[in-house]
């Protein structure tokens, strides 16, 4: 009995050392996640907990954690094994924010951009009028309907997951679906979408003559070192040579930045050089954070950096859905957390198709939106300005003009100019489960070009 008890001791020692190193260090970043998925979901999209839990929160490690709402409080939270307790709290303006452990809620500012939500009185999608219903004689609209609908079809052996499609042709409509529970006026999260937020907005900086992509010593923190030399191109096309790792299935750069850091804006400044500028491609949320902190840096005070992205871009071209949520210290997370319609993602695609114009403003340089679309050295063809591309020829059937906003889970707006078409595509899964090449090629099968 003495020996049971001490081996059943030993194992019990062995399994505790085992989940501590392996597991409990996991623990605060699996709550932080919960806490501000479901909270994030139900104050600006108006989904319930169970469906988030269910739909979005599918990490297998998702399931460790166990979320509270507490509506009346603006705010959720959660604990993984009664360990680990994270908040998260709605702020009016700016969305969710995730509190650091060391950090207590009553703390959150009140800081919000101020905005001009003055509707646009001209049809979708240049203005915030109801569509125009227009047929286009070489539209073949059952058979366009036909190869949308497919990429909104399961099967038990290929989930596709698709929530929402929106095709625009020549600046209308042509098709627009939604799964069960979605429609027009459902918010959907880019995830990495957020990423070419942070782009346009640094070609409206760059359009005003307040920044250039060839300037370097970006921050005075690296005036002592190499640093200096990085350009904002650079840092645009995540060709910078600075330290990063992002992988999502581990405690590393990336994670610690979106569920534990502060200053989201710091985490990849503080980095080192280890490779080269221009010839190290190394796909980084950490950069477009950094960028983040870079524009709050063209301004005297942190509302006109808070209102600038909205008066700049987004509400200028009638997005008035959008939500960019912000960290603790008020900075735009402009790797991952922007919300909008389907619809209004779309609006943002068609800025690009047209070279940065809407409605006979220029709102980006015709330069900016080249210099966006150039594969940056080293990726391949596949990335340039924080957009994806299809320079390479990834997708074979499709043009190879085609670059796009690519998020998590499958959010995609595809901008193709050669065929005069924008494409939204949301959901919760990605390019594994379903066929981006079949999905745009049978899109533009369907016009007579």
């Amino acid at each position: 009995m003495k020996k049971l008890l001490k081996y059943t001791f030993i194992i019990a020692l062995i399994v505790g050392g085992y989940f501590t190193y392996t597991t409990y260090p996991k623990l605060d970043i699996v709550s932080g996640f919960a806490a501000k998925s479901v909270a994030s979901h139900y104050f600006i999209a108006g989904r319930e907990k169970l469906q988030t839990e269910a739909e979005d929160n599918i990490e297998p490690t998702m399931g460790m954690a166990s979320t509270m709402l507490l509506e009346g409080e603006n705010a959720a939270k959660s604990d993984a094994f009664g360990m680990k307790k994270r908040w998260a709290v709605n702020r009016e303006g700016v969305g969710v924010v995730l509190i650091p452990s060391d950090k207590k809620r009553e703390n959150v500012s009140n800081a919000k951009p101020n905005r001009d939500l003055t509707p646009i009185n001209l049809p979708y999608p240049m203005g915030n009028l109801p569509e125009k219903d227009t047929v286009f004689k070489n539209v073949d609209y059952p058979l366009l309907q036909s190869k949308v609908t497919k990429v909104f079809t399961d099967t038990e052996a290929n989930e596709q997951k698709t929530r929402s499609v929106i095709v625009i042709y020549k600046d209308h409509i042509v098709n627009e679906q939604y799964t069960y529970g979605f429609n027009k006026n459902s918010m959907m999260l880019g995830w990495s979408m957020a990423k070419s937020i942070t782009s346009a907005v640094l070609g409206a900086l760059e359009k005003e003559g307040k920044v250039t992509l060839n300037q370097t010593n970006l921050f005075k923190e690296w005036e002592g070192d190499d640093r200096k030399n990085i350009t904002l191109a650079n840092l645009v096309n995540t060709n910078s040579g600075l330290e990063w790792e992002e992988d999502y299935t581990k405690i590393c750069d990336v994670t610690e930045m979106l569920f534990l850091d502060e200053d989201m804006t710091k985490s990849q400044l503080i980095k080192p050089l280890i490779g080269t500028p221009n010839e190290s491609w190394n796909y980084s949320s950490g950069t477009s954070n950094l960028l983040s902190g870079f524009i709050r840096n063209q301004f005297n005070s942190q509302q006109e950096y808070l209102d600038y992205w909205y008066s700049s871009v987004i509400d200028k071209i009638g997005m008035h859905t959008m939500i960019i949520e912000t960290d603790f210290s008020d900075n735009y997370i402009g790797s991952s957390y922007a919300w909008a319609t389907t619809r209004d993602w779309a609006k943002f695609g068609l800025l690009y198709l047209h070279n940065g114009n809407w409605n006979g403003e220029q709102i980006l340089n015709p330069s900016w939106i080249d210099f966006t679309r150039k594969p940056t050295n080293g990726s391949d063809g596949v990335y340039g300005g924080h957009f994806w591309m299809n320079a390479g020829g990834k997708y074979p059937d499709v043009p190879r003009d085609m670059y796009s906003l690519n998020g998590f889970q499958g959010q995609r707006v595809y901008i193709i100019p050669s065929k005069d078409l924008v494409v939204v595509r949301t959901g919760v899964k990605g390019e594994s489960n379903f066929n981006v090449n079949e999905f745009l090629s049978g899109i533009i099968s369907t016009i007579d070009y």
